[in-house]
């Protein structure tokens, strides 16, 4: 049975080890690739990929399809997914917003493709969502780096 760390637990985690998590590099059918505006730290206010970390006890198969549906509100299989490859990302902040450490993941780059009218996209990580060009989000200096470096290091298609 995998679990959802208590926040305080979750920030002291955040505070000694990396994090887990998987990132979804979505195409649509025409070509485009979907961002959310993220809400939160870390990377508030960055065009994002969108993902999520992987809880303790939790497969690979399961942390997908969770991540897929509470991202895009719609549970979608790992194995309809490809496998582009394992990132970090570090930043200097927290989602606790607490001074003296930052957050680091190890994260799982998948890319799959949706069909537009399947998502039903949440408003709790992101304020927006958008749909880029690959040649657009990498001029797009609101795109965090983190997920220019996906388009740029792994060219998804």
């Amino acid at each position: 049975m995998s679990t959802r760390l208590p926040f305080e637990t979750y920030l002291e985690t955040v505070r000694h080890a990396p994090l887990v998590a998987i990132d979804l590099i979505v195409e649509g059918a025409d070509g485009l690739f979907l961002l959310g505006l993220r809400k939160k730290n870390p990377a508030s206010g960055s065009w994002f990929v969108l993902g999520g970390r992987i809880y303790k006890d939790e497969s690979l198969d399961h942390a997908f399809a969770r991540i897929s549906h509470d991202e895009l509100g719609v549970e979608l299989a790992r194995g309809d997914a490809r496998f582009l490859g394992v990132d970090e990302h570090f930043y200097d902040e927290n989602a606790g917003g607490l001074p003296g450490f930052g957050t680091h993941y190890v994260v799982l780059g998948y890319c799959i493709k949706c069909d537009r009218s399947s998502l039903a996209l949440p408003e709790d990580q992101h304020s927006d969502y958008r749909w880029f060009q690959r040649d657009e989000l990498l001029q797009d200096s609101q795109v965090h780096p983190n997920t220019r470096r996906y388009f740029e290091a792994f060219e998804p298609v």
